[in-house]
């Protein structure tokens, strides 16, 4: 496996992203790999790991790089977890998408990439941001996979349930039994939407979690058992989407 700390030219700056892909076997398929609130650190490094190892160049940026290249959620203190809200609510599906167009014109350049087909999963708060991506960008990301995405239905009129329409990629969404975030009526809203607007999609609920119910580290709330079940749905939707096609959406 090659791993690589790279800087990545954002649109408004410098965002500092983990790298890894197979040493042989290239180009591979690319997987954007978008961080929960807790940030960018280790876990998800082991996470972006597991994916590359199954045969893809994995991309994993720091969305907060506008704020800070090193922020993680060391702990679970109310003082941690208000920094961490500040820096999740500095975020928008605008700049996500933004910042994704800046990744597609890296991994466009790397030769171990094969940037004519990707896919997208984000967790928690980024959930919504694989369906701005691919909503935004239907002609470049092939599959999106939001789990346990949070505040996936609001108010705003960039709610990611009103963006149903303009994705046409299949999208998979795994939704925790218990989860303040995505409760079963806003689920259910998104299904309808999704439906309405003829996107490809699959919800499956997870009996028995809570929401971080994937993480290793998160202790009392990780879930073996559905944590490898997330590992399968996400790896037979890359390998459907992604490696059994030369362009998923095509």
């Amino acid at each position: 496996m090659i791993e690589q700390h790279i800087d990545i030219p954002g649109a408004d700056g410098a965002m500092n992203s983990f790298v890894v892909y197979p040493e042989e076997g290239g180009p591979h398929p690319v997987v954007l790999f978008y961080m929960d609130a807790p940030g960018k650190r280790e876990e998800l490094h082991d996470m972006a790991r597991r994916i590359a190892a199954v045969g893809y160049y994995v991309v994993l940026p720091n969305l907060y790089y506008r704020r800070s290249r090193d922020f993680w959620l060391t702990e679970r203190t109310e003082a941690q977890m208000a920094i961490m809200f500040e820096h999740m609510n500095s975020l928008s599906n605008a700049m996500v998408v933004s910042d994704t167009e800046a990744l597609l014109r890296f991994v466009d350049a790397q030769p171990q990439a094969d940037a004519s087909r990707v896919g997208a999963v984000g967790y928690c708060m980024s959930g919504p941001f694989v369906m701005a991506a691919a909503a935004a960008l239907p002609g470049r990301i092939s599959s999106i996979a939001s789990i346990h995405g949070a505040n996936l239905v609001t108010e705003r009129d960039d709610s990611p349930h009103l963006m149903a329409p303009m994705i046409r990629c299949e999208s998979y969404f795994a939704c925790a039994q218990t989860d303040r975030w995505a409760p079963p009526e806003i689920v259910q809203t998104l299904q309808e939407a999704l439906v309405a607007g003829g996107t490809p999609h699959r919800i499956e609920w997870y009996p028995d979690t809570e929401h971080g119910f994937v993480f290793p580290r998160r202790e009392g709330i990780y879930q073996q058992a559905a944590a490898e079940r997330h590992w399968e749905r996400l790896f037979d939707l890359f390998r459907r989407t992604l490696q059994n096609n030369s362009r998923g959406n095509a």
